[in-house]
């Protein structure tokens, strides 16, 4: 692992590099890994539940944000910044919606 500090070329460089490289920006400088493996991770019955319980939550905040009177709906009630995107992805996940995916 590589960290590189204040240099030019790799500031703020993240992301994978021709399917070898990881820059990640972390608040000290740029971390250059090599692509983690995760072909022999196996899930838990309990992780396997909240990735599809984000997979959902996800695909609502899409057909929110698809959706102009919604979407609008969502603007209106956020007052702290946040986007809808987040904001759908926050209800979702809390429960405070009732709407089916």
């Amino acid at each position: 692992m590589a960290i590189q500090k204040r240099n030019a070329v790799t500031q703020g460089l993240s992301g994978k590099v021709n399917g070898q490289l990881l820059y990640k920006q972390y608040n000290y400088g740029t971390v250059v890994t090599k692509i983690p493996d995760r072909s022999r991770v196996v899930l838990s019955q309990n992780q396997k539940s909240c990735n599809s319980k984000f997979r959902q939550a996800v695909e609502f905040a899409r057909t929110v944000i698809s959706d102009p009177i919604r979407k609008a709906e969502y603007e209106s009630r956020n007052s702290d910044g946040k986007s809808v995107y987040h904001t759908a992805i926050i209800e979702f996940l809390s429960k405070k919606t009732d709407d089916p995916v």
